[in-house]
């Protein structure tokens, strides 16, 4: 509809344009002629007003529709305006190093979706639009694992159960929470993808929701299968993520235990923002567990354990006669029970609320009261249900705003 009326608003604009410079020219060739100029132009409209007015008014009445229909543009999505008044679509489009190639058509939610971002990591894919800790748009869909080295995937409406869960979410200019939508049948799927080195899956993808989500997209992407990232076919060390993390202190204690059989356990790291981390690190070295504290910092060629001074390791030697024995058995990766509690906050809960559902949990608000209960859920209006259990089969149902939250704990692991 925005568009619709700027256009039209130009049209009209256009029009009257045209009219008053055929005016001019059946005034004479000088005139006509000097319409084309803008400063002629003025002098015309005010030696000849009273034949111009008519071309004039056309074109102010222009002027309505457009205006209202760059409002309208503007509240609902800011920065595509942004885009165009700033000529940013008349340059040519360059794709920057190390992006990815995503080619979509389609909307989601009856608004055109253009992500910007897209993984498919531990069996999830996403596709997000905007930048924001709440994505502007995003489409999840979560697999039964993480694939292989190809996936393909053909869903329709009516096929049996079991099925990929899909979650739509949106965020509006008004809102300060997302929309989100899940749903486990019903809709149309079609994924072709194949693994690409060093660390990307590429390929087709087809997504139609019911009508009433207004969520259809089809085209072809590229995804990220982990969260390192390359430059120039080597790992970017300045990237932010546990992943690059987990490279440069793999790397480091293969070093400086002389072996590559190493492996770590989960890092849990949320907030890269200071530069500097201490961590406590788990690792599996030669089949030994090791408990370390690491001290990393990001300097100019990105991130750096502090006081490595370990040599490289020799390349591996390949024996002939007994290849076997010239390959390193890795050790398996430590497993280890995250405690959700150590990283709980009121924004994780809001961003993943599947994953603390039906969990002890503690709020307190700002006018002094205390609810406890299990996690239900975020409703409709984005408020936090707890349910509580009084005695017996009586319950007690807690819908707290989160601008009222002044804190909530997370009472089990």
């Amino acid at each position: 509809m925005d568009a619709l009326l700027i256009l039209a608003g130009l049209m009209l604009m256009l029009l009257g344009l045209i009219w008053l410079i055929r005016m001019a020219f059946s005034t004479s060739l000088f005139w006509g002629l000097g319409s084309l100029l803008p400063p002629i132009t003025l002098i015309y409209l005010l030696r000849y007003w009273r034949q111009a007015r008519k071309a004039v008014l056309l074109g102010a009445l222009g002027i309505i529709p457009l205006i209202v229909g760059v409002t309208l543009l503007a509240s609902q999505d800011a920065e595509r305006l942004q885009a165009i008044l700033s000529l940013q679509w008349m340059e040519a489009e360059q794709q920057a190093p190390g992006s990815l190639d995503i080619r979509l058509n389609g909307e989601l939610n009856g608004q055109p979706f253009r992500p910007q971002h897209a993984e498919l990591i531990d069996g999830v894919l996403s596709l997000r639009e905007g930048g924001d800790f709440f994505a502007r748009r995003e489409v999840q869909i979560r697999l039964d694992g993480q694939p292989g080295p190809q996936l393909k995937l053909s869903l329709l409406p009516d096929d049996p159960a079991p099925r990929p869960l899909v979650e739509i979410s949106w965020l509006l200019p008004e809102q300060d929470l997302p929309e989100a939508r899940m749903l486990q049948r019903g809709y149309t799927l079609h994924l072709d993808l194949q693994a690409q080195a060093p660390n990307r899956y590429v390929g087709d993808f087809h997504l139609v929701l019911p009508r009433s989500l207004a969520t259809n997209l089809s085209g072809r992407i590229e995804l990220y299968s982990d969260r390192l990232r390359y430059r120039d076919g080597r790992v970017d060390l300045s990237h932010d993520s546990e992943d690059t993390l987990a490279y440069v202190l793999r790397d480091y204690l293969q070093r400086r235990f002389a072996t590559r059989a190493v492996s770590l356990a989960d890092l849990n790291v949320s907030d890269f923002s200071a530069g500097k981390l201490d961590l406590p690190v788990t690792a599996l070295v030669d089949g030994q567990s090791q408990q370390l504290q690491v001290q990393l910092s990001k300097q100019a060629r990105g991130w750096q354990v502090l006081d490595d001074h370990y040599p490289a390791l020799p390349a591996a030697q390949v024996t002939p006669t007994a290849p076997a024995a010239a390959q390193l058995q890795v050790a398996p990766r430590v497993q280890r029970s995250v405690d959700r509690r150590l990283r709980f906050t009121l924004q994780r809960l809001l961003l993943n609320p599947n994953h603390y559902h039906n969990l002890q949990v503690r709020a307190r608000t700002l006018t002094g009261r205390q609810a406890q209960g299990r996690f239900d859920g975020v409703n409709t209006r984005g408020e936090v249900v707890i349910r509580q259990t009084l005695s017996g089969t009586d319950e007690a149902t807690f819908q707290l705003r989160p601008e009222d939250i002044r804190s909530i704990e997370l009472l089990e692991p």
